[in-house]
């Protein structure tokens, strides 16, 4: 569905090692600034145990979970939006996605290099958020120079985007990020078309060890996202990188000893997929069993879209079961015995966790 993730952060702040370790893939991740140039792209299944469940259930002949497109962005440094580091390239990359996981290092490591000469999650965050607020103003100001030579037109259209734009330019002159939810859902809506850098949801990686300095940093990190209405999920990315290359059983024993009872890495996954307003539904057959992804709000016929188009097209209806209806009653059968089998129509709002069996007609 196109739904995007980019990890950014300062050169050496650990986005390709945590890269690495979400898809389990083997990018460079060297240490110095640019060695990530292209972005790379990783899909990565969502951990769920809801299929393990169903699968109990249902015994099917495959599992497909549910899937993130995470994209590992170059490191950006300060003097982006004038072109210094890999400067344009690296905000458009940014242009294009859905959501940001913004990666701050909080360790001190004397064997890899700062960019900037020191640990300083604070300093750091800022310079990413102002280069993004940066590009964005230079970006609002064309749009301004170009409605305002249209306003003898009276075009309503133009009118509303010109203060809407002056609006914008007046935040991010103050060195403020764009917050859509400080605007009106019509505002919304236009702020979208403007794919504006500052205004992507974001959430932060800090990137620790065992150390007090990084447990000082970790508190540093978690009040300037407070302050940004954002959240902070804590990982050693080094070693959660080593989890990630275990066997099942061997990852399993070592969560035991960290005294862990999954991988900080799902957390993060589960944040990005949160933070783009994504939800699962699930299809059960002995075929296979398959979570869904789809964005909060979508009716029923929007949902079996996601399947096929022509499902959406020739829409009925859709028998959907709660999931926990579903393992309480040991199934579909159980459930329609039990009454807990709806008919649903149109006007449906699918929630998330819904297995569903959709009835259409082409």
């Amino acid at each position: 569905m196109g739904f995007k993730c980019g990890i950014v952060g300062l050169p050496n702040v650990g986005k390709s090692t945590l890269f690495n370790a979400l898809t389990k893939s083997e990018i460079p991740a060297e240490n110095f600034p640019f060695c990530t140039i292209d972005p790379n792209v990783g899909i990565v299944p969502l951990p769920d145990k809801r299929l393990d469940e169903l699968n109990k259930i249902v015994n099917s002949e495959k599992i497909i979970p549910a899937v993130l497109d995470l994209v590992d962005i170059a490191g950006l440094v300060k003097g982006a939006s004038d072109g210094e580091g890999l400067g344009n390239s690296f905000l458009s990359n940014i242009r294009e996605m859905s959501a940001l996981a913004h990666v701050v290092r909080c360790f001190e490591d004397e064997n890899i290099t700062h960019v900037d000469g020191s640990v300083d999650p604070r300093r750091d965050v800022e310079v990413i958020n102002l280069e993004l607020i940066l590009a964005d103003l230079e970006s609002v100001t064309k749009r301004i120079a170009r409605c305002e030579k249209l306003l003898k037109t009276n075009d309503k259209e133009n009118k509303i985007h010109f203060d809407l734009l002056n609006k914008i330019k007046h935040e991010l002159e103050s060195g403020k990020l764009i917050n859509l939810q400080e605007y009106e859902v019509s505002e919304q809506k236009i702020i979208k078309q403007f794919q504006l850098l500052s205004s992507k949801p974001t959430f932060y990686i800090a990137n620790i060890d065992d150390s007090e300095q990084s447990a000082k940093n970790l508190i540093e990190l978690e009040s300037i996202a407070n302050e940004l209405g954002s959240s902070v999920i804590a990982a050693s990315i080094k070693i959660e990188q080593e989890i990630s290359l275990l066997k099942e059983d061997e990852k399993l024993e070592y969560l035991e000893l960290l005294d862990m009872d999954e991988p900080v890495l799902n957390k993060i996954i589960f944040e990005g997929y949160k933070l783009l307003g994504l939800k699962t539904y699930f299809t059960a057959g002995p075929k296979e069993i398959r979570a869904w992804t789809i964005k909060d709000g979508f009716t029923a016929p929007n949902a079996a879209g996601v399947i096929h188009t022509d499902f959406e097209r020739g829409f009925i209806k859709a028998e959907v079961i709660d999931f926990k209806d579903f393992i309480e009653c040991n199934g579909e059968s159980g459930a329609k015995e039990k009454g807990k089998l709806r008919l649903e129509g149109k006007e449906y709002l699918v929630k998330d966790g819904d297995v569903i069996h959709f009835k259409f007609n082409v």
